[in-house]
């Protein structure tokens, strides 16, 4: 189990208010998006054209779908609870589906708010009719999207120095690491999904980093750095950022449109390999990730089920800290790259 939980329990997510959502056709017209329970099948819903996503910072509870309001999030107050209710599954007209998770803020006893994670981008003025509710398995839906992930295409380092492309690798293969050298690859995971909102890549362009080729992760992906000079103020030389963080229109962009295919690498231990050149890391088994695995899949020779904490778990530098500040620019600096 972990030596810090707070570490790696708590997720940011970009969330709506489920009150900018509502029913403009059917049994419920003029209400708004809620929990299971109040929701009528085929109702049509859109979302209001001034509704904007903000930042619903949460921290894991010790039962499933639980959680509490994190200090300093942008939404909700601190210290209530929160239940992740159902995962809603939506058509629009041209008879497409997109899923969005529905959390329930309490506050004594009582619904204080409701927020919607869409797992793709909703535009407003369009309609989307209500065809599915399911209330048992929300909690695979939200760990896929905290299971960090690798695109089709890239190059992994394996132990012998060779640049293999992800989709060719075998469980069994040997692969660089950062901190235990050569290691064995024990699960590979792959998934295709629509490349939107909260599944859409994060794409690192050639050179940005000094990488070879464009890089393609899944948002919630951490890359390490080690700063010859603390650029970020962080307090250290290593550092583990999240890709989002890294975004500028720019050298670092969000892929959005059509389908992405992801690739999960699973170790003994959790890992920092080589992508392209850049460090990142594989895939960590812990109460946010575990839900969205294969029954059976477990992590550690001894087979401990969850994947240990390792030291450089504490260096994530956190959005607050890399508001306003062009990373990707002082990350090149600080790593000593011309």
């Amino acid at each position: 189990m972990y030596a810090e939980t707070s570490l790696v329990t708590s997720q940011s997510l970009l969330v709506y208010r489920a009150a900018d959502f509502v029913v403009v056709e059917g049994v419920a017209e003029g209400d708004s998006m809620s929990f299971a329970d109040e929701l009528v099948m085929d109702d049509t819903y859109q979302m209001k054209a001034e509704a904007k996503r903000a930042r619903l910072s949460l921290v894991m509870g010790r039962r499933p779908r639980t959680f509490t309001v994190d200090e300093g999030s942008p939404l909700g107050e601190a210290g209530r609870r929160v239940f992740l209710d159902s995962c809603i599954t939506l058509m629009v007209p041209d008879g497409s589906t997109c899923e969005l998770l529905i959390f329930v803020e309490i506050e004594e006893a009582e619904v204080a708010e409701i927020y919607m994670l869409p797992l793709v981008n909703l535009i407003p003025d369009t309609d989307y009719r209500l065809v599915g509710i399911d209330r048992v398995n929300p909690a695979a839906r939200l760990a896929e999207v905290a299971c960090v992930s690798f695109s089709r295409g890239t190059h992994i380092t394996m132990a012998s120095g060779e640049q293999r492309r992800i989709e060719e690798l075998r469980v069994g293969d040997r692969i660089l690491t950062r901190d235990d050298g050569p290691q064995e690859l024990r699960w590979i995971g792959q998934t295709t999904v629509r490349a939107s909102g909260e599944m859409a890549p994060v794409v690192i362009r050639k050179g940005a980093l000094h990488n070879q080729n464009d890089l393609l992760l899944s948002p919630e992906h951490r890359i390490f750095v080690y700063q010859r000079e603390d650029k970020l103020g962080a307090g250290r030389s290593e550092v583990l950022v999240k890709v989002r963080h890294l975004v500028n229109d720019d050298t670092v962009v969000l892929a959005e449109g059509g389908f992405v295919d992801y690739f999960q690498l699973l170790f003994d231990d959790h890992q920092i390999i080589f992508a392209e050149g850049i460090a990142a890391e594989s895939l960590i088994i812990n109460a946010r990730t575990h839900p969205a695995l294969p029954a059976g899949v477990t992590a550690g020779n001894a087979g401990r089920g969850w994947h240990a904490y390792r030291a450089y778990q504490g260096y994530e530098v956190g959005e607050r800290l890399l508001s306003g500040l062009d990373t990707v620019a002082l990350l090149r600096k600080a790593s000593g790259a011309a």
